[in-house]
């Protein structure tokens, strides 16, 4: 049986363990929280390097994207650089690919009308594929790059301005703990309503679960959420605002929806590449042949 561990610097009661057979090949999957300590996660893969097939890291990116550059996250690549022998994959080479596909699946296979629909994406330059599919789908946009990450209220509505924003920017907050720009730990368990205007504009809200949640309204009647990992609690939280339709980039795995960081390193393990990442073709490739699929929930 291979074995896949998330470590996340998010919230341990998020923890979770399932078995899956994926392409005939047995996997437990594991994700470990550290409740936002670094050292710890940092710990826990020193500790199990080698005996893993695949480490995810979550509750951080490896790097931002906003148009063709990345940016990278130091705190993330010294918890990268503790595994020396296990590969570690953090979902953002795959994040791009499935979660454009997400957008593409609802509009194209289940014939959901995007044009002309307002949609927020809580951070762009973490969904940058995500924003691209809307944006090419006809949608109006609002960016909350600022606001979310940074707490400062101005939203942007064109790509092109969060691009040339990004180059300014990201060589400074690269260096920025990510517990200042992200929900870690206890935080990720915490709503506190903000930006109502935001939230009411958009019919549809994108981007990282714990963002969306992070200053949610009671009300998001009617509202579509494309997100991530969810949890039953994520699910029951979005429900009873009102959610209509929630889309989750990544399939249901014992009911729940694992982080894009599992699904990749999963993906490692099956296409055999340990030292030499795969491409974007080859993800794409083995994403066909497995038949993973957005998975969609009527809420309300």
């Amino acid at each position: 049986m291979k074995r896949v561990v998330s470590v996340s610097i998010g919230s341990s009661r998020r923890n979770h363990v399932a078995e899956v057979t994926i392409l005939g090949e047995q996997f437990r999957i594991e994700r470990i929280g550290t409740d936002g300590d670094i050292q710890k996660a940092i710990s826990i893969i020193k500790e199990l390097d080698g005996q893993v097939d695949a480490f995810g890291m979550g509750g951080t990116d490896l790097y931002f994207v906003a148009g063709h550059r990345r940016y990278l996250l130091r705190d993330a690549i010294k918890i990268a650089r503790a595994a020396r022998k296990t590969p570690v994959v953090d979902g953002s080479a795959l994040k791009g690919i499935i979660e454009r596909r997400a957008v593409e699946y609802i509009r194209d296979e289940l014939n959901m009308q995007l044009r002309g629909k307002k949609a927020m994406v809580v951070c762009a330059i973490d969904r940058f594929g995500m924003a691209e599919a809307l944006e090419a789908s006809g949608c109006q946009m609002m960016y909350g790059d600022l606001a979310f990450a940074l707490g400062i209220p101005i939203w942007l509505h064109s790509l092109k301005v969060l691009e040339y924003l990004a180059l300014v920017v990201m060589p400074l907050l690269s260096f920025v703990p990510i517990k200042y720009l992200y929900p870690t730990g206890k935080e990720q368990e915490v709503i506190k309503p903000k930006y109502g205007y935001a939230y009411e504009w958009a019919d549809i809200i994108g981007g990282d679960c714990h963002f969306i949640k992070r200053h949610m309204p009671d009300d998001l009647s009617g509202k579509m959420i494309i997100t991530n990992t969810v949890t039953r609690d994520d699910i029951e939280a979005f429900r009873s605002r009102g959610v209509a339709t929630l889309v989750t980039s990544t399939p249901e795995i014992e009911g729940r929806s694992f982080g894009t960081n599992v699904i990749e390193a999963i993906l490692v393990v099956l296409l055999g590449k340990h030292s030499d990442r795969p491409t974007p073709r080859e993800y794409a490739s083995m994403l066909d042949t497995i038949g993973f699929k957005p998975r969609v929930k009527k809420l309300n």
